[in-house]
């Protein structure tokens, strides 16, 4: 089922999430919505507050991100449940996203190059796993939304004031938008 994806300026979208369980109701029907809304969306990530739930999944589908340079990202489709970074690389690369939540926007975000993640698939078997890249710049983006951070707010305060009409007009569902949406 396609759920609508919750709007910049929604509440739910700046709080922090919690685990789950492994018993939490119709989980593999949740992760199977979220890939279906996250597809209609043309999206390759989605976090569960985007859904409006605040709890600690993400999925991630960056085949549409693959590329000859880059084609290991064909096969980079997860499930991320409870997840925990518990590495960040020194080094940072600043490079531009958009949102889901936050359509038509896009700007440069400076992201670690790589790290590490500890998390529960969709079977929940525990999986520890060390990404780099473009893999490791949408969990980074995710992650944060499970933490009710958004990217914008990781751009200069200039930059955020230029866009302050448009923010202000997603926040009042005055945008246009392909999927489904909540204010």
């Amino acid at each position: 089922m396609i759920l609508p994806v919750y709007l910049y300026g929604h509440p739910v979208l700046r709080k922090k999430s919690e685990d789950i369980t492994r018993d939490y109701p119709e989980l593999q029907q949740l992760i199977s919505d979220m890939f279906e809304t996250m597809y209609k969306a043309d999206g390759v990530g989605l976090a569960a507050p985007q859904i409006g739930k605040n709890i600690n999944i993400i999925v991630i589908d960056a085949s549409p991100l693959a590329s000859d340079d880059n084609d290991e990202l064909k096969t980079f489709r997860r499930v991320f449940i409870n997840p925990k970074v518990t590495y960040n690389s020194e080094e940072t690369l600043y490079t531009e996203e958009g949102c889901l939540s936050i359509p038509n926007i896009h700007e440069k975000v400076d992201r670690y190059v790589d790290l590490t993640i500890e998390y529960y698939n969709e079977n929940f078997e525990k999986v520890k796993e060390h990404l780099t890249g473009t893999k490791a710049k949408v969990i980074q983006h995710e992650y944060d939304h499970l933490n009710g951070i958004m990217f914008v707010d990781k751009i200069s305060p200039v930059r955020k004031r230029l866009l302050k009409t448009k923010l202000n007009n997603i926040s009042k569902g005055r945008v246009s938008t392909s999927y489904k949406t909540k204010i």
